[in-house]
C-alpha cells in the first residue's frame, strides 16, 4: 500500500521543478508531503493552486557532501538535522516556490524508529507523501523501508497512548494532537483533525495492518470501534516515555529555529514572500539583505511598521 502510495503521480509541473533543483547532484531520492499532496490526492491539479502555496520536499541523501552547501551547513545538519533550504523557480510559466529539508539516509531511519526521542519526522512521514524523484531502485526501496518505519512508529504510539477503545480516527486524531502538542507549532488544536480529511480510509487500513505487524492482540468490535490490546502496564510505561519526549520537543524545535537563522538557505527571499503574500508590503531585497538576512531583520521590522501591518492586524501575518 505504500509503495503504491509513494509511487502515485504527482503533477508534471512539480516534476519538473524537482528535476530542476536536483540538477547534477545525487541525492537518494526527493519526498513530497504537507498539504499539497492531501490536495493533489483529492483531484486538484490547478497551476494556480500549486503557485498560491510552498512545496514542501525532504531531500533524502547518502551522505552530507551529495548535496551542495557550505561546510557550517553540512556540520549543522549533521549535529542537529534537518536543514531546511527556500527554492524558488518559474516552470513553463509558473512561479513555484519549496521549502526543503535535507536528512541524510541513517538519519532518516534512526529518527523514524520508536526508540527515537524526536517525534517530527516519524510522525509527518505516516501521513501521504510522494517519492518525486529518486536515484534508482536501491534508493527507492531504502526510502521505502524508512516510510514504512514512520508509519510503524506511529501506530505504535497511537496504540500505546490512545484510549482502550475507539474508531481508528479517533487513535489517530489522538495521537497528532500529542505530537503537534510536543513541538512549537502555531496550529490550532482542530489541526490533528484536518490531517485525516478525506483520508480516513488510508489511515485505517495501515493502523490495523500495523498493528497485526507489531503482533498486538488487537479487537475489532462490532460498533466499528477497535481495542489495540496494550495491557494497562505497558501503556503506563509509554506514558513515562512520552513524557521526555513532550519535555524534549519545543527545546529542540527552538533550537533548530536558532540554527535555522544562520543556516537557512534562501531565507530571506522566504520571509519577502511571505511579508509581500500576507502583508501586501513591498519589501525590496538587496544582495546584502539575501546574504546577511539577520542583519537586516530590524530594517524588515521597521518597514513593516511604518506601512502600518501591525495597527491593521494587530500581528503580523507568519
Amino acid at each position: 500500500m505504500l509503495a503504491t502510495e509513494l509511487t502515485s503521480p504527482v503533477p508534471p509541473l512539480i516534476s519538473r521543478f524537482v528535476e530542476r533543483m536536483v540538477g547534477l547532484s545525487r541525492p537518494l531520492g526527493v519526498l513530497f508531503y504537507g498539504s499539497l499532496v492531501r490536495k493533489i490526492a483529492q483531484g486538484e491539479t490547478d497551476p494556480s493552486v500549486l503557485a498560491e502555496g510552498v512545496l514542501d520536499f525532504y531531500m533524502i541523501v547518502e551522505h552530507q557532501s551529495d548535496w551542495p552547501r557550505g561546510r557550517l551547513a553540512r556540520v549543522a545538519n549533521a549535529l542537529l538535522p534537518p536543514n531546511v533550504e527556500y527554492h524558488e523557480m518559474d516552470v513553463d510559466g509558473v512561479p513555484l516556490r519549496a521549502k526543503v529539508a535535507i536528512l541524510s539516509l541513517k538519519q532518516f531511519r534512526r529518527l523514524t524508529r520508536p526508540e527515537c526521542r524526536d517525534t517530527t519526522v516519524w510522525a509527518r512521514f505516516a501521513q501521504p507523501v510522494r517519492l518525486v524523484w529518486v536515484r534508482d531502485a536501491q534508493a527507492a526501496d531504502a526510502v521505502l523501508r524508512c516510510v514504512i518505519r514512520a508509519v510503524g512508529t506511529a501506530a505504535l504510539w497511537a496504540a500505546e497512548l490512545g484510549p482502550d477503545q475507539a474508531t481508528p480516527e479517533g487513535y489517530w486524531q489522538a495521537l497528532f494532537h500529542r505530537t503537534y502538542a510536543a513541538e512549537l507549532r502555531v496550529e490550532t488544536t482542530t489541526r490533528s483533525r484536518h490531517l485525516l480529511a478525506g483520508e480516513e480510509a488510508r489511515f485505517s487500513r495501515l493502523l490495523t495492518a500495523s498493528w497485526v505487524a507489531a503482533g498486538l492482540d488487537a479487537q475489532l468490535r462490532p460498533d466499528g470501534q477497535v481495542a489495540s490490546g496494550v495491557p494497562e502496564a505497558e501503556r503506563e510505561q509509554a506514558e513515562r516515555r512520552w513524557a521526555l519526549r513532550a519535555r524534549l520537543g519545543r527545546p529542540l524545535n527552538i533550537a533548530r529555529l536558532v540554527k535555522a537563522a544562520f543556516t537557512f538557505e534562501g531565507a530571506a527571499r522566504y520571509i519577502v514572500w511571505k511579508i509581500q503574500r500576507h502583508s501586501g508590503v513591498h519589501v525590496p531585497l538587496t544582495p546584502f539583505a539575501e546574504r546577511h538576512p539577520v542583519v537586516c531583520a530590524p530594517a524588515v521590522l521597521w518597514r513593516l511598521v511604518r506601512a502600518g501591518v501591525f495597527r491593521r492586524t494587530g500581528n503580523p501575518s507568519s
